[in-house]
């Protein structure tokens, strides 16, 4: 699990601190105040997805080459955190986006990115992922969705559950078992189905505990004709360019827990510095002073490994998957914690939806939870360690 002694194990350069100061303006200025009624109106927050295109930060991590802006990914993970840490739904946008988009990175045709990754990189279309479906969720190669091959076509017929953004991407990338009678796992391919598609529908919004800005549907395919050029990658090859395609992303929820964390600090660092009991402010007390040692400390060694395993990323190193999965799952973890430790920080008032510590702690749960349960994560890491 060493680092590469050729690199360091990351580093935060100008242009990061540039690109962090601009993500922050425009969250403080566009994105944080519609976030609460973002949340309590349960709609896509399209304030921020309009601030976001308009400043380059919707799909931050195309390449130049398909008129994008190039960003690496710890720029790509700088601008998740500082989205997230005003408005986790937010935040979704740009991570979505890359996680909808990766696999025609890593294993599409040049037709296919060429076709698909510029109006992505301009904001006209959104980039969703469908891997997951209701008995298939831990369990990826269990997938029942099936694409037919006919003439040069797939016809793709099932379901795919817990879709983040769907109804508003306009693309989607799509993993179904194309050899019903093959290898569990190597019997999986990947195309790319668009909103327009004939026989693609959409189920009901779920009704979620958090990050209710950001559409979780199912997607349905009725009998769906997917020309031939809309593969991704080779068939057979979709299973292993998707979990390919976590080992990078599950970086990005990393960093996005780190944003809420931050934010939720923050709020309880403010609140306890005014509120007064027994004469003086609240801060002053051991006890509290204790609790916001802990988790900015908590906080700080979650951002530490998520910008390491974001630098892993960019180089493609072999330990990524381990780095990926340990920032992710710690991340995620501290999150959790220190959203909770902020409610509990503000007493009572944490509670109400005065202050959006209420919010941010429903908010972080789902970073425990999805692009993987944070116990399939520790399954992948013990089985790095167990392969070294």
């Amino acid at each position: 699990m060493s680092a590469n002694p050729d690199f360091p194990l990351f580093q935060v350069n100008e242009d990061h601190e540039a690109i962090r100061e601009a993500v922050r303006d425009v969250a403080e200025a566009k994105i944080a105040p519609f976030a609460a009624a973002v949340d309590e109106e349960s709609r896509y927050p399209q304030e921020a997805h309009d601030a976001l295109v308009a400043s380059d930060f919707f799909a931050p991590h195309v390449p130049e080459e398909y008129d994008g802006v190039g960003a690496d990914a710890l720029a790509t993970c700088i601008v998740i955190e500082e989205v997230a840490r005003v408005c986790a739904s937010s935040s979704l946008i740009p991570a979505v986006n890359k996680l909808g988009s990766l696999p025609v990175m890593l294993g599409g045709s040049e037709e296919v990115k060429s076709k698909y990754l510029p109006p992505l990189a301009r904001g006209e279309a959104g980039f969703s992922y469908g891997l997951s479906e209701r008995e298939a969720g831990s369990d990826t190669a269990a997938m029942k969705c099936r694409a037919k091959q006919d003439g040069d076509d797939w016809v793709l017929n099932g379901q795919k559950s817990w879709i983040t953004n769907a109804g508003v991407s306009e693309y989607y990338t799509v993993l179904a078992v194309t050899d019903p009678d093959g290898a569990r796992g190597n019997n999986i391919s990947a195309f790319v189905v668009e909103k327009s598609d004939e026989g693609f529908t959409f189920g009901e919004k779920e009704r979620k505990l958090g990050i209710k800005g950001s559409p979780t549907r199912e997607l349905i395919f009725d009998n769906v004709r997917i020309p031939g050029d809309r593969i991704v990658g080779a068939p057979g090859e979709g299973l292993k360019i998707a979990l390919r395609t976590l080992d990078h992303t599950r970086v990005t929820i990393g960093a996005q827990a780190v944003g809420i964390a931050q934010g939720a600090l923050e709020q309880a660092t403010a609140y306890v510095k005014e509120r007064k009991q027994f004469g003086k402010h609240i801060a002053d007390f051991q006890g509290i002073q204790f609790m916001l040692a802990d988790m900015a400390m908590e906080l700080e060694a979650a951002r530490q490994m998520v910008y390491v395993a974001a630098a892993k990323s960019e180089r493609g190193d072999a330990d990524l998957p381990f780095f990926g999965a340990a920032a992710k799952c710690y991340a995620s973890d501290v999150a959790m914690k220190v959203t909770t430790d902020a409610v509990q920080l503000l007493g009572g008032a944490g509670y109400t939806r005065d202050f959006p510590l209420e919010r941010m702690m429903r908010d972080a749960k789902i970073t425990q939870i999805y692009e993987g349960t944070n116990q399939v994560q520790r399954i992948v890491m013990a089985r790095q360690l167990l392969k070294g």
